[in-house]
């Protein structure tokens, strides 16, 4: 029993001087002395005003509410609090006045306003009875207002004697009734029923719970609760005080059976605010009057009750339920808050359901949480480890396997609340085997399953909780109908009365006396004794039966965990050669938790007396299995996986030498989970638990004389069973026996400390003790473990700091390592011998045995390393050397390492095959390549070798990574190395490569990668030594040069030693000198070629073939001011200056007829264009071209003042001009954005008087005119080729229709130029689009173009007929294509002679950012988790197919203008990135030239070399570009190129191979021709002219060009069998992104061999004729053939049918001891033949010739989606009846039948002819039977039909090989009359029926015999 009340303070007022915010002070407390047992609460005057003390002007009603307050030992103390007011006298402030004056107060003068303060009754009680204390306070107050008759004394004084009922047991009976039962009364004829609760661990709510949802919502009361669960900060707000304290009080009942462990203030007083910015959780309640104070807390968790709000602070994250249980916990507390919410849709509800009254509903919300925590801690005893019995019980709890157990590892929510402080108290509370039971403890043991079921049923659900909330209900309530009180209130509105009585001063002695006499009667009474129900505390079920489930422990297949069982029982029966076919297997099958499970298992079996000894393959064997079992394992061992391996490890071991053994525990150290202390105290506990076990059961059967049934009961125990029973018996026993246990227990913790002590050197200490591996690893105990174990210690924490201060070093001496040991060993025996108490001599003799034994293991270790080392070593693979190119040297010899899979799946085996990675092998470093070639580790593959290599120019990325190796112990270092030749290798440096020379390697990697200069590069170093690698360091400061320097600048350059620096814009005067020197480097290896021939297709008229190439004229107009050279060029120069002419790729301008070539400088004025040499010394612009076309009245000094008006003065030149329009292509970089070009410039922009800016503007108009008069469309339309003439002829038309025409620009532009309005529809039949070709070229163009560009719907005003010649005047002449950032403000031309279109480009960072996503789409460096993450999804995201179709769009665009007569200009960026582009691919698309291999390279050396794209920039070829990263602007251009080429495979005489070549040579460096910025760069490094004799190695090709054409002398790897051209063909591609596709060159790989674009490499190798050879000897092999993904060279194992053809033709002339013929003779002889055996037939067949044919005319573009044919190209083209109708017959889309393959060698003579007559044939569906000539042809295997015996035309053919039987047939309907049914029979072949009738039954029988006959004989 327990007094209610422990003291009563009465507090008043106090204001202190001067101040308006006054204090309380205790007037008088009772009793005067504390209870012994609980001290005075000091401040208690805070919590009594919250707010502050104040006065008031007005009277308050009495309010009440309980504080809580908290002691030192965490008990807590309720503080009920009364307030009532009483007037303030008003002289009470002013001490200074005299008594006196107090007296006169009453007289009449003024007085100011009445003041109220406040007066507080406390009551502070260990026991929480708000209700009780109300009642009590209430009644003193009451009788003091209403002055009843009682002594204040005499009720105060019963208060505090009244003693209240100890809570009763679970089903009290009538005694304990009396005992929970207690009636009071305070002697004022009063009475109060108190009811203690039947069980005390179960909080008492009321209705706060019911209450704190309603205010705050179930989500918001979610948070809060997961929020107080993983210690988070959370402050309730409220202006009402009750409200605060019933909040806390419910959060704290839904909590259970969790207790809340940190600061816990409901209500917390204004002046101690400054309590909330402590660093530590807590649940405080503050009034709302103090909120704008709680605005800046950061990290507190605010709800306000009053507003129903909950804010979450942004830096706040809280882990919520895990999902299945949050889910349902939500349903549940919303059919307990709102019942009618499941039925309120129903049509028909049964009822209303109402919510129960908010006491029960209150018991139902506690319900479901409790049901909650019994979800999320079931099982949890299972996974308590008692430590020790006696004399109290020591109980830890194993997190990690509790967590595995549940699967729930991953689970946030769960791992902070396993950690928390609350679950800490729950383990130590609830833990002990003996002791009360409640609630809680019935369900966890008795309600499991019943949970189980019902899970997925909410009303099974809401029935448990409301059985539940019975007991909860009951609990709180034991006697409802006896509770009755009967308390006196104070009158209505009494607190109102004007003249009160002042609460009177009690006296202390009246109270006491009561006191001392209640404690006297207390003494002489029997002491109340709760009687404890102790008893067992059952476990529940056990937690695997509850996740098997899940299903997650059955992972495995039976067959995998047989294929493990199968391996080891190998190993140990020395099966070696069956172990080692198993063993990828078995690593493959312990990634699952089930099979590393039965590994453990299973090597149990073959330990026999703690030790196995094993020889060396068995032992690497068994090592390799534990190694691989650990590496999945994370450091907490959640399946306790490391646990079962733990003694295995000490088991498994090999004889090394005379008393030497290895044991397995040196070969698996490097694991996380060794350096884990919580698992190591897992572990010790564990195990400590089964020897205290083991212990009892000992005891137990030496003390039981029959063994019958006691030793079976005693074994199946559990140690909590039997730690129970022990408690139970403890009290029976003598002190003797209680000292006895004690001391045995404590020797089992010794012992297995000292066990422990060893057993963690064994697995912290390395084999090799020098190497301080492992610690510096993991950082061995650098933090301090965050543990399982709840209790802390000095000398735990002393021991840390002493480590920490020294693990900083990492010194690899011996002392070092053994120091960390012994400092980590150390803590952890601290640790545990603390926790289980362990005496401290047992503990000082731990300490200074550690040391020693940490000692003696690594004077062990150290023979064991030493002998270890004289073991053969593991047979590794013998490191091949690869094939190197000539000139190509190694920088390094190879570094041991493993070729680790990436992303990439086909060669890791998990898409099907043997996994061809990790394979084990070597790096090699040349001066041109990074190679790795090794052979995989699988040992069923073996024997192939695997090859991965690309140029170290070609590195994007390096960077360091970490790697575990299943095959290997260690976590290795490894490097990541990126290419952007599609090509990743992740490495893995073996354990015999020093990480010293690893940083070696990575260093020469950055300096090959990164030469200093150019010349540091593969293609100038080549066949040097690499040690004669120059280093560009000169670099001239003054960049004028006077004519001394000049000469000697340019002497130097003639031998290509001396580099210049670049020239500036300053450099005006240039002697003559100068410029005969810097010509004689001018130009390139080709000069010495044959002459051009054009192509026989191309239209020559225009161009004057006669002329003299060696002879120039130049411009006559040259500005003095800037050369000072004659305008004519001495004949002397002439042999230089054709070389010029030669580089200029003049020969192209004039196969266009753009170039002037004469010996006069009298011209005729006809000719619109000129060649001009004013940018020969490269003044004018440093990366143009040396001669440029230009309009012939343009002169050479407004070149020179245009130029400055564009970016990098790359100003608008013709680089192409169409044969047929004379329209003209021009290019340019974009406009400066300074305003310089005026005339794109709003006219009314002020402009201060005549400028240089307006003359500039003038000749810039100008120029642009002069491009349009040189097309003849504009000299026709306007008659006279000036401006004035232009004008006139428009000026007839009138403003409005002038203001009309605005530049609309058709449908292709609007896509261009990102118009939301997309038109339907292609816009032209001439040239290719889709698939139909109009046979004709048309004449003009097609009008409907000319609308759209034109912009006018009626080209009439009149609405005249829309005829070309009207439209014509219309379309400008003119079209700029330019960006529109740069455009805005443009004007057009008034006269439409020029029309801008505004596009919206990318610029190169989109084109560097598109790329890295494309690499790592493509080639992934990592599987990717996310499922979602897929290659085209990727791809996608990469957005490269958008940048190919921007590009693709722009280009088609200009096509189609050029194609109609207009000229265009392409003005975008500097002009040589985007603009180059698109130049290239518009001349590639409209000139069949550039299709060919000449035009091409042509065609590259123009636009891209010549004209200054920045290769070596773009490229981040130097030192200097590093910065600027790898930008594949060519690399783009080539993918667009090989899009076109799959749409139009027979345009092309090129292959696709041909492009993939250019796209890694271009970033190999392999090759000078695309290194350097431009022409000019060239020159300055004497690298432009390279005269073929100066190669010294025959090996050495300098110009990819070059080595093109020897190979493609040798092979036709290059060349497109398909190409077929036809004159003048336009190519219009589809360009959305639907059509493009992803080009192989990105995707593909052959691990057998590496890239095969070093062509000597693979193809110089004589492995053929070996493999014949071995063929021949070997028995007669399968022609089957396998064809891996990724290993294999497709193209070469199995080559299309030409080129087998012609491999077989050369080994053939090879046996036949011929001189092989050249493949391109061969080719030709047959096309040849071919074309006049066509002409002499004058037959259509179909046969494989037709690829070869020039005459074809349809269906010329193959397109996938359109051929029908799904994914087999249709290419059979040609028709059966002629050249003009649509493909028909059997054949299209069908494959070519045996036929075809005789058709080349017809005879002029018909064709053999087995047997021939006539038959009826019946037609098609409703077609006639009709009598044709057949012919069977048995050399041929075909029966062929034709009109009659003469007809030499086939109509049809049926192919025998397709025959599938001859059978006598019926008549059917409309066959021919009166011909015997035998004369029919029938034929079925694989595609249909066919109907035959003989002229009779005999011929019938002779057709089917043939027929058969030759079936047979095939």
């Amino acid at each position: 029993m327990s007094f209610v009340s422990l003291l009563m303070v009465i507090v008043p007022f106090s204001p202190p001087l001067g101040s308006s915010d006054g204090q309380g002070r205790i007037l008088q407390r009772f009793p005067e002395k504390d209870w012994e047992d609980n001290p005075f609460p000091q401040g208690i005057e805070l919590f009594c005003q919250p707010n502050g003390w104040q006065l008031y002007t007005e009277r308050q009603p009495p309010a009440f509410f309980v504080a809580v307050l908290t002691d030192i030992n965490s008990e807590r103390h309720y503080c009920a609090c009364f307030t009532f007011w009483e007037e303030v006298d008003n002289s009470q402030p002013q001490k200074s006045l005299s008594s006196e004056a107090d007296e006169d107060d009453d007289s009449g003068i003024l007085q100011p306003a009445q003041l109220f303060a406040p007066k507080s009754l406390v009551l502070v009680s260990r026991l929480d009875h708000t209700d009780v204390f109300r009642n009590c306070l209430g009644l003193i107050y009451t009788v003091h207002i209403d002055g009843l008759n009682v002594q204040l004394e005499n009720l105060i004084g019963n208060l505090l004697t009244c003693v209240i009922p100890i809570a009763g047991g679970s089903q009290p009976d009538q005694d304990e009734k009396e005992e929970s039962l207690r009636t009071i009364t305070l002697g004022a004829g009063d009475r109060q029923v108190i009811q203690t609760p039947i069980t005390d661990s179960l909080p008492v709510s009321g209705c706060s719970v019911a209450q704190l949802f309603r205010q705050l919502g179930i989500i918001n009361v979610l948070y809060l609760f997961c929020a107080a669960l993983t210690e988070h900060k959370i402050l309730f707000l409220s202006s009402s005080y009750h409200r605060l304290t019933d909040a806390c009080r419910a959060l704290l009942a839904i909590m259970f059976p969790l207790k809340y462990s940190f600061t816990y203030v409901p209500i917390l007083p204004g002046k101690l605010l400054e309590v909330l910015s402590t660093p530590t959780p807590f649940i405080i309640g503050v009034n709302s009057f103090f909120r704008s104070e709680t605005q800046e807390l950061l990290d507190v968790i605010i709800a306000d009750l009053d507003g129903g709000t909950v804010t979450i602070p942004e830096c706040v994250h809280i882990s919520l339920l895990p999902d299945p249980l949050l889910h349902q916990t939500q349903t549940a507390l919303s059919m307990v808050l709102d019942p009618e919410l499941e039925i309120a849709d129903h049509a028909f509800p049964q009822g209303s359901t109402q919510p129960s009254s908010p006491k029960i509903q209150d018991k139902e919300i506690r319900a479901v949480f409790l049901w909650l925590f019994a979800q999320l801690f079931q099982g949890y005893r299972w996974c308590l480890h008692i430590i020790r019995i006696h004399p109290e019980p020591v109980i830890r709890f194993h997190k990690a396997a509790f967590l595995g157990q549940r699967s729930l590892t991953e689970d946030d929510f769960l791992m902070k609340v396993l950690d928390g402080m609350a679950f800490a108290g729950f383990v130590s509370e609830r833990g002990p085997p003996y002791r009360a039971i409640d609630l809680f403890d019935d369900l966890i043991a008795n309600e499991v399953e019943r949970i189980r079921l019902e899970e997925g049923n909410p009303h099974k659900m809401m029935n448990h909780v409301k059985e539940l909330a019975e007991h909860l209900f009951k609990n709180e309530n034991p006697y409802p109908a006896v509770a009755m009180h009967k308390v006196q209130r104070p009158s209505e509105g009494s607190h109102l009365q004007l003249h009160q009585m002042i609460f009177p001063h009690l006296d202390e002695v009246t109270v006491q006396l009561f006191i001392d006499h209640a404690a006297a009667k207390l003494r002489s009474a029997p002491p109340a004794v709760k009687v404890e129900k102790n008893c067992m505390v059952p476990s529940g079920p056990p937690l695997g039966a509850i996740v098997d489930r899940n299903g997650n422990v059955l992972a495995n297949s039976a067959r995998r965990l047989e294929v493990v069982r199968n391996c080891i029982t190998y190993i140990f029966e020395n099966k070696m050669l069956e172990a080692k076919k198993l063993l990828p297997a078995v690593l493959r099958a312990l990634k699952g938790r089930a099979a590393r499970q039965c590994l453990t298992q299973e090597l149990n079996l073959h330990v026999q007396q703690n030790r196995a000894v094993l020889d060396d393959q068995q032992f690497d064997y068994v090592v390799r299995m534990m190694n691989c079992t650990l590496q999945d394992c994370s450091h907490m061992d959640e399946y306790g996986i490391a646990a079962a391996l733990l003694p295995l490890v000490t088991a498994f071991c090999r004889k090394l030498g005379a008393g030497i053994t290895q044991f397995a525990y040196s070969c698996v150290q490097e694991h996380t989970v060794w350096t884990n202390m919580q698992f190591w105290e897992a572990m010790f506990y564990s195990d400590v638990q089964n020897h205290i076990r083991a212990l009892y059961i000992e005891v137990s059967e030496h003390e039981l004389p029959s063994p019958d049934q006691g030793e079976l009961v005693e074994e199946d125990k559990c140690a909590l069973e039997i730690a129970s029973e022990q408690r139970r018996l403890w009290p029976t026993l003598s002190k003797e026996k209680q000292q006895e246990l004690i001391q045995k227990e404590e020797s089992t913790v010794f012992s297995q400390a000292i066990h422990y002590a060893n057993r963690m050197s064994y697995l912290l200490l390395p084999l090799d003790t020098s190497k301080n591996r492992l610690l510096r690893s993991s950082g061995l105990g650098d933090v301090e473990s965050v543990s399982n174990s709840y209790v802390t210690n000095s000398i735990a924490g002393s021991m840390a700091e002493s480590y920490d201060t020294e693990s900083g070093f990492e010194d690899a001496e011996t002392s070092d390592v053994a120091n960390s040991v012994v400092r980590f060993i150390n803590r952890f025996v601290d640790k545990v011998c603390n926790e289980s108490g362990v005496t401290n001599e047992h503990l000082k003799a731990l300490h200074t045995m550690i040391p020693d034994i940490v000692q003696m293991h690594i004077e062990t270790l150290d023979a064991v390393h030493r002998e270890s080392k004289r073991l053969p070593p593991i047979q590794k693979p013998k490191l091949l050397r690869p094939a190197l190119l000539a000139g190509e040297e190694l920088m390094m010899d190879g570094l041991r390492v493993y070729l680790i899979a990436d992303g990439r799946e086909e060669a890791t085996g998990v898409l099907g095959g043997p996994p061809l990675l990790p394979a084990e092998g070597a790096i090699f470093l040349t001066t041109y390549r990074l190679i790795f070639k090794g052979t995989p580790s699988d040992p069923l593959v073996a024997e192939q070798v695997v090859t991965r290599s690309f140029p170290v120019a070609s590195l994007t990325k390096e960077k360091k990574i970490s790697i575990s190796l299943q095959m290997d112990q260690f976590i290795q270092e490894g490097l990541q190395l990126r290419s952007c030749t599609f090509q990743l290798m992740k490495i893995a440096f073996d354990e015999e490569v020093a990480s010293d020379l690893a940083e070696v390697f990575r260093k020469h990697i950055h300096k090959l990668r990164y030469p200093q200069h150019v010349r540091g590069t593969f293609a100038f170093t080549v066949g040097q030594s690499s040690k004669l690698v120059v280093e560009h360091k000169h670099k001239e400061k003054n960049q004028s040069l006077n004519s001394w320097q000049t000469n000697e600048l340019f002497h130097g350059l003639k031998s290509g030693v001396l580099t210049m620096g670049r020239m500036n814009h300053s450099t005006t005067t240039l002697s003559k000198n100068l410029m005969k020197n810097a010509k004689k480097t001018i130009g390139r290896q080709y000069v010495t070629r044959k002459k051009y021939t054009p192509p026989t297709w191309e239209n020559r008229g225009s161009i004057q073939s006669q002329v003299d190439e060696d002879e120039i004229s130049v411009s006559e107009e040259v500005d003095q001011s800037s050369l000072t050279m004659s305008s004519t060029i001495k004949s002397s120069d002439r042999q230089t200056m054709s070389n010029v002419v030669e580089r200029a790729c003049c020969r192209d301008y004039q196969r266009l007829g753009l170039g002037t070539l004469s010996n006069s400088l009298t011209r005729s004025k006809n000719e619109p264009f000129r060649i001009s040499t004013v940018n020969r010394m490269y003044t004018v612009c440093r990366s143009y071209p040396g001669l440029l076309i230009v309009p012939q009245s343009i002169p050479d000094s407004t070149i020179q003042r245009i130029s400055r008006c564009y970016r990098q003065n790359r100003f608008p030149v013709v680089c192409w001009r169409n044969s047929r329009t004379k329209a003209v292509l021009l290019r340019s970089a974009g406009l400066h954005g300074k305003g310089v070009a005026g005339f794109f410039k709003s006219p009314n922009a002020p402009s201060a008087g005549p400028s240089q800016a307006d003359s500039i503007s003038l000749e810039q108009e100008k120029y642009l005119h002069a491009i349009i008069s040189s097309m003849p469309s504009y000299s026709d339309t306007s008659g006279r080729n000036t401006l004035s003439g232009f004008t006139s002829a428009h000026m007839s038309s009138s403003d409005s229709s002038d203001k009309q025409r605005q530049p609309k620009i058709g449908a292709l532009m609007k896509q261009v130029m990102g118009s939301k309005e997309e038109l339907p529809g292609t816009f032209s039949r001439g040239g290719k689009w889709g698939s139909i070709r109009v046979s004709g070229r048309i004449s003009s163009y097609n009008p409907d173009i000319g609308t759209r560009l034109a912009g006018k719907d009626s080209p009439q005003a009149n609405g005249g007929p829309s005829e070309t010649h009207f439209l014509r005047q219309q379309r400008a002449h003119l079209y700029i294509i330019g960006d529109k950032s740069q455009l805005k403000g443009a004007k057009q031309d008034s006269f439409q002679q020029w029309e801008v279109v505004p596009i919206e480009v990318f610029d190169v960072r989109q084109v560097k950012t598109s790329f890295k996503k494309l690499m790592k789409a493509c080639v992934p460096s990592s599987s990717s988790l996310d499922s979602n993450m897929t290659f085209y999804r990727c791809l996608e995201e990469s957005e490269w197919m958008c940048l190919l179709h921007k590009v693709l769009q722009v280009s088609v665009l200009v096509v189609e203008l050029l194609d109609t007569g207009s000229s265009v200009m392409v003005s975008l960026e500097d002009g040589w990135d985007i603009t180059t582009q698109v130049v290239s691919l518009v001349q590639l698309l409209s000139d069949p030239y550039y299709r060919t291999f000449d035009g091409f390279r042509l065609l590259v050396e123009k636009e891209w070399l010549s004209f200054g794209h920045r290769f070596s920039h773009r490229g981040a070829q130097t030192m200097t570009s590093q910065s600027s990263g790898f930008t594949p602007v060519f690399l783009q251009f080539l993918d667009c190129v090989h899009q076109i080429h799959l749409q139009f495979p027979m345009e092309f005489e090129f292959s696709q191979y041909y492009l993939k070549f250019l796209a890694y040579h271009y970033v190999s460096n392999r090759f000078r021709t695309f290194l350097l910025d431009s022409d000019y760069e060239r020159i300055e490094l004497g690298v432009m002219y390279e005269e073929k004799g100066e190669r010294k190695n025959p090996q050495v090709y300098k110009s990819v060009w070059d080595n093109i054409d020897r190979l493609n002398k040798k092979t036709p790897i290059f060349f497109n069998y398909m190409f077929s051209p036809e004159d003048g063909e336009v190519l219009k591609p589809y360009s959305c992104i639907s059509n493009l596709k992803v080009w192989e060159f990105y995707t593909e790989e052959t691990l057998s061999e590496g890239p095969s674009y070093d062509w000597e490499l693979i193809h110089g190798r004589p492995e053929t004729t070996e493999e014949a050879e071995r063929q021949d000897t070997s028995a007669p092999k399968s022609q089957r053939k396998i064809i891996w993904p990724c290993y294999d060279n497709k193209s070469k194992v199995e080559p299309d049918a030409i080129t087998k053809l012609f491999q077989e033709l050369q080994s053939l002339e090879v046996e036949l001891g011929q001189v092989s013929e050249k493949w391109k003779d061969t080719w030709d002889k047959i096309k040849a033949t071919q074309r006049t055996e066509t002409k002499l037939e004058h037959r259509h067949t179909l046969s494989t010739s037709l690829l070869m044919s020039s005459n074809l005319s349809h269906h010329r573009r193959v397109n996938l989606q359109e051929s029908g044919v799904g994914s087999s190209l249709n290419l059979t083209l040609d028709t059966e009846s002629s050249s003009t109708s649509t493909p028909s017959g059997s054949m299209v889309g069908g494959r070519p039948s045996t036929s075809t393959l005789y058709s080349q060698f017809q005879t002029t003579e018909s064709e053999h002819r087995s047997f021939e007559g006539i038959l009826y044939k019946k037609g098609a569906l409703l077609k006639p039977w009709k009598p044709r000539w057949f012919v069977l042809d048995k050399t041929k295997h075909q029966l062929r039909y034709y009109e009659n015996r003469q007809d030499k035309d086939c109509k049809g053919v049926i192919d025998l090989a397709e025959v599938e039987s001859v059978t006598p047939g019926t008549p059917t309907m409309g066959a021919p009359k009166a011909i015997d049914e035998k004369a029919f029979f029938d034929l079925k072949t694989t595609k249909r029926f066919y109907n035959f009738c003989a002229q009779d039954s005999h011929n019938a029988q002779l057709w089917i015999d043939s027929i058969q006959s030759c079936l047979s004989d095939a």
